[in-house]
């Protein structure tokens, strides 16, 4: 169809050139993903803490938590979210605590093991990104930290915790 016969895309469509970006960005971000996951088997055990489990440790050591802020804040189900807990509970890695605001509660932090295992898991990550930025370009290590903030953001719009807004 000619451009002459499409219809006009709506207010609130992307244009041609966020499309296309969009598809690019969504690529590479699935390969990065798909990278760091198996190159850093060979340093950190991934299936002793899969990604699942990494994401609430990292969510557990900013403060305790409820499991249904938890599920609220990772976007799971509730359900979800205690099955995750328990493997954690099993491994040590968390421990439930009372809620000081609700005696009927309890909320999940994470215990000095988790911290560790946190601290273990962040720091292979780190090496290996350091390790694949420094055999780039001079050039490409500079663009990649340069998008940097423009990801951030893209990350807080996308999770709705635009600072922006």
């Amino acid at each position: 169809m000619s451009s002459q016969h499409r219809p006009a895309p709506g207010p609130d469509a992307p244009d041609t050139d966020a499309l296309a970006g969009a598809q690019q960005l969504t690529d590479v971000i699935t390969r990065l993903r798909r990278a760091l996951r198996s190159s850093i088997r060979s340093e950190f055990p991934w299936e002793a803490l899969p990604m699942a489990q990494v994401e609430l440790l990292q969510t557990l050591a900013v403060a305790p938590m409820r499991v249904g802020e938890l599920a609220a804040r990772q976007r799971l189900a509730p359900n979800t979210v205690s099955g995750l807990i328990s493997k954690l509970l099993d491994a040590g890695l968390v421990d439930r605590q009372p809620d000081p605001g609700d005696r009927r509660t309890a909320r999940i932090a994470l215990t000095e093991a988790g911290h560790q295992q946190l601290r273990d898991w962040q720091s292979a990550h780190e090496r290996r990104l350091a390790g694949a930025l420094a055999s780039l370009t001079p050039t490409d290590r500079a663009a990649v930290m340069d998008a940097l903030p423009g990801l951030d953001r893209l990350a807080h719009s996308l999770a709705g915790t635009d600072p922006a807004r």
